[in-house]
């Protein structure tokens, strides 16, 4: 198997002034484009080159694999993409079972946003920040590089199911937020896709 580039469900252009046309597009056809180029070069004429990018993130830990860094930075870039292009869409709203949840365990929707925002602004260098379900509860997690939760505590030095997952490496903002990178992470509020979040809560 061949893993390829996933089309967008929406135009480059579908979550302006949010998030423009021009990085959209960049980091779509280049950027996802190349670690799926990359992973597929490195799986090439192994035993795991059958396995779909969820099975090959279940067994990650148990892979060896001369190249198993390499194939981390960019199936872990892989499955972060195609993770993050179907938690986007404008006009959605925060649906009654996942607000509750949240509402559980952060006391209130601004104080769930607050504290996404920190870890998100903290975050030294490249990553991502997480809305997980760890075991029934929601936490907020980041992950440096390409690393994704479901690739084990061992790997990614933490757990869980993702909910919603933000991309903090530059390239995901840089063009229009330049440094501004707090304003890019409170902009992505207005772009999260809270119905297929609520479906992963399900799940």
């Amino acid at each position: 198997m061949s893993y390829i580039l996933p089309s967008l469900p929406y135009s480059y252009n579908a979550l302006e002034p949010f998030f423009d046309e021009k990085t959209m597009k960049i980091h779509h056809t280049k950027h996802h484009q190349n670690y799926i180029n990359n992973t597929n070069a490195i799986l090439e004429k192994t035993t795991f080159s059958s396995l779909s990018i969820d099975e090959l993130m279940s067994i990650f830990n148990e892979i060896i694999l001369e190249k198993k860094n390499l194939l981390r930075n960019n199936a872990g870039g892989h499955i972060n993409h195609s993770f993050f292009w179907k938690s986007l869409k404008l006009g959605t709203v925060l649906t009654n079972d996942l607000k509750i949840e949240i509402e559980k365990q952060f006391g209130t929707i601004d104080r769930f946003k607050e504290q996404f925002e920190s870890v998100a602004l903290n975050h030294f260098g490249s990553g991502w920040v997480w809305l997980v379900n760890q075991n029934g509860v929601l936490s907020i997690v980041s992950t440096i590089n390409q690393d994704n939760p479901l690739m084990g505590k061992l790997i990614s030095n933490t757990y869980g199911y993702p909910i919603i997952g933000l991309d903090l490496w530059e390239h995901a903002y840089y063009l229009k937020y330049q440094n501004r990178r707090l304003d890019y992470i409170k902009a992505f509020w207005n772009v999260v896709n809270w119905e297929e979040a609520s479906d992963r809560l399900q799940k």
